[in-house]
């Protein structure tokens, strides 16, 4: 099938003379899986072997041309706020700001041990899956990033080194907040809100087009139901259901205060595509403080 869209691979970033040398781990989309399978021809399976059909659009079905639009006009009117959404869940890799969440979420309903290593190894195992999925379709479709459309684009973080659908922010969001939704049902409200402000953070960056990030969504949820599915059917010695839901609400503090990191590092804030210059990523226009920008990878 031909594509009906610029290739990531065939066009340089906005900035740049030649098309992405450097592509970020091409070959993950056939790392092992944890909980869900493969078969011989590649296709993706449940936990029970049966082959899923993943809930995403083909990228020849998306105007890619009219999504641009979206993210220039987005990116010539961010406020202050959206500025700090995009700076806080772009900085670091895609897990960074769900790891204290789980934390907070595992210390505040007082997990004990083994029940907070179940939760902690089963939402990283369904990222693992999830992001070998993405990999798998970012590499397989080849999308160009915005800023491929738009030379003259000057993105607020600097654009990743691999293909842009579907967002990997945006699909391990949607994943991670249905596990944990699993274990702490009534923080499912809020754990909602953090994955859509997660995936809306890639559009104001500039790195991502919409299609990316709700589609991304999409699948993510998909991949996490399948996985919670086979958790509910998992039982120990006694026949009995391993995991036990908290029921009640103890409303966990798991936003982050002003979008200030809860782990704080110093990142590289080398890029070699156009980004805004520090007049235009400040979060405050009558203080003009100065907000770097950090090297993010997915």
């Amino acid at each position: 099938m031909s594509t009906k869209y610029l290739r990531w691979s065939e066009v340089p970033y906005a900035g740049e003379a030649k098309q992405p040398s450097n592509s970020v781990t091409p070959l993950a989309g056939s790392w092992p899986l944890v909980y869900l399978k493969r078969d011989r021809n590649g296709n993706f399976l449940n936990p029970n072997g049966r082959k899923m059909k993943l809930p995403i659009t083909h990228p020849n079905l998306i105007d890619f041309n009219r999504e641009l639009l979206i993210v220039q006009n987005t990116l010539k009117r961010l406020t202050p706020n959206q500025k700090k959404i995009g700076i806080y869940y772009g900085t670091g890799v895609p897990t960074k700001q769900w790891t204290p969440v789980i934390d907070r979420l595992i210390d505040t309903y007082g997990v004990g041990p083994t029940d907070a290593a179940r939760i902690l190894a089963t939402v990283q195992g369904a990222v693992n899956d999830t992001m070998i999925i993405v990999w798998n379709l970012k590499y397989r479709w080849d999308v160009a990033r915005p800023n491929q459309y738009d030379p003259k684009m000057r993105t607020l973080l600097c654009t990743p080194r691999f293909p842009t659908y579907p967002s990997g922010h945006a699909t391990m969001s949607g994943c991670a907040q249905v596990v944990l939704s699993y274990f702490f049902p009534k923080e499912a409200k809020k754990l909602r809100e953090i994955a859509n402000d997660n995936a809306l953070s890639r559009l104001y960056a500039g790195v991502h087009f919409p299609a990316d990030n709700d589609e991304g969504l999409k699948l993510g949820r998909f991949i996490g139901t399948v996985i919670v599915n086979h958790l509910k059917t998992q039982r120990d010695s006694d026949l009995k259901p391993i995991d036990h839901p908290f029921e009640n609400f103890l409303n966990a503090d798991i936003f982050p205060d002003d979008y200030n990191q809860f782990i704080s590092f110093d990142f590289s804030n080398t890029c070699t595509s156009l980004v805004m210059d520090e007049k235009e990523t400040s979060t405050d226009k009558n203080k003009n403080i100065h907000v770097p920008k950090p090297l993010i990878y997915l």
